[in-house]
């Protein structure tokens, strides 16, 4: 009987937003596919349509609880720690997310929403001090979003730049077993910094999510690892994911033509801006964490049995055109089903509300203060990061 080869998916670096031409190639052509990774044993499965992906991510026979095992895997090492609501299945998972929700809920962003308009007001006002050109990355993309997560965590303004370099070194691929180390020390670095934060919120509690966390251990609702686990993925990734995820979103309205000049003259369309690009900006390098078939289960045709790992593409998904034609279009105007920018299924990320204020605080703010921005160099020049789980640009320089 004749093999068909499983292909190596190597996640290369990709020029600026390009989108990934593998994904691109598996949701049109190979839905279910197996293939091999990077690092780990063996192979898995890799789901990129977007009924599939819908599929597989909300369905119990497919599970999170994956610590321990030889996986295939796209890095060297897991980024959350062991004990983080990643890795927890239902009824589990909803226990420890419920403890957060409260936070992340739409009336407690509200009264969040004039202290991040505050931190970027004041990051804008250090931009414009700068003779143009100057690097909105440096300025701007990068510490507005450590405000916030500051801001929501309770974490000190002097504590702010340790938690962006443990992100930064955490959240990359590793490309050797040094770098591998590195992120694990990391890991133990922020983990003890979260107890020591823990501490200093029970003596002094705060108007703040480490405050709430802090409760949720007194009266047993988690416990203390669970608590440092929660910490470490809502302040490293808090940062990462904004940071990069908003410098992209500029430089794909500033590249592509009229897109910055329309939110100019239609402030409404803002918030639907933000939806369509958290759609369209293809963040992510590869794909994220696996889960584990716990029975055999039938997708899209192919027989994915039990113990066998399954990653799923939300970029893939989000780019599927049976969903959104055109999908390499941006639209304000999109119509559609929501996208998986921010997952699917129990393990939908904790943030969406908080990452799509920040988004939208940021855009509304930039094309009323600055209506005339534009890149400062080509396109072609712009400095993109290497060798990192969320696409950005490094440096982005612009003139007003």
């Amino acid at each position: 009987m004749h093999r068909v080869p499983v292909p190596l998916y190597s996640v290369d670096d990709l020029p600026a937003l390009d989108f990934d031409p593998f994904l691109h190639a598996s949701v049109e052509a190979y839905p279910v596919r197996r293939i091999r990774l990077p690092h780990g044993e063996g192979d898995c499965w890799l789901v990129t349509r977007y009924d599939l992906v819908r599929f597989v991510t909300s369905d119990p026979r497919f599970s999170r609880d994956i610590v321990g095992r030889p996986i295939p895997k796209m890095t060297r090492h897991f980024v959350p720690l062991d004990r983080a609501v990643s890795f927890v299945d239902p009824p589990e998972h909803a226990r420890v997310r419920s403890v957060v929700a409260p936070a992340f809920g739409r009336p407690a962003l509200e009264r969040l929403r004039p202290r991040v308009q505050a931190a970027l007001d004041a990051r804008l006002d250090q931009l414009v001090e700068e003779h143009p050109p100057a690097d909105l990355v440096r300025h701007v993309t990068s510490p507005f979003p450590l405000d916030v997560i500051g801001l929501v965590l309770g974490i000190p303004e002097a504590d702010r730049s340790q938690v962006r370099d443990w992100a930064t070194t955490l959240l990359t691929r590793a490309s050797d077993e040094a770098a591998a180390r590195r992120a694990e020390s990391v890991k133990r670095d922020a983990r003890a910094y979260f107890r020591d934060l823990a501490r200093l919120r029970r003596a002094d509690p705060g108007d703040d999510t480490m405050t709430l966390l802090v409760r949720a251990v007194d009266r047993g609702a988690i416990d203390e690892e669970e608590l440092l686990a929660l910490a470490t993925l809502i302040g490293l990734n808090g940062w990462h994911a904004v940071s990069n995820n908003t410098a992209s979103m500029v430089y794909a309205l500033l590249t592509a033509d009229g897109l910055w000049d329309r939110l100019c003259a239609e402030p409404e369309a803002v918030p639907r801006a933000v939806t369509e690009l958290l759609r369209w900006v293809p963040h992510k390098h590869g794909v994220g964490q696996p889960r584990v078939a716990t029975e055999d289960v039938v997708v899209g045709g192919e027989l994915i049995r039990e113990g066998e790992y399954v990653y799923v593409s939300y970029v893939a998904a989000n780019w599927d055109e049976r969903v959104y034609p055109d999908a390499g279009r941006i639209d304000f105007d999109r119509q559609g089903p929501p996208h998986l920018a921010f997952g699917n299924g129990p393990h939908f990320c904790v943030g969406p509300l908080l990452a799509h204020l920040e988004a939208e605080v940021l855009l509304a703010t930039l094309t009323a203060r600055l209506p005339s921005l534009r890149l400062a160099v080509p396109r072609q020049e712009v400095p993109w990061q290497t060798n990192v789980l969320i696409r950005g640009p490094e440096a982005l320089p612009v003139r007003w």
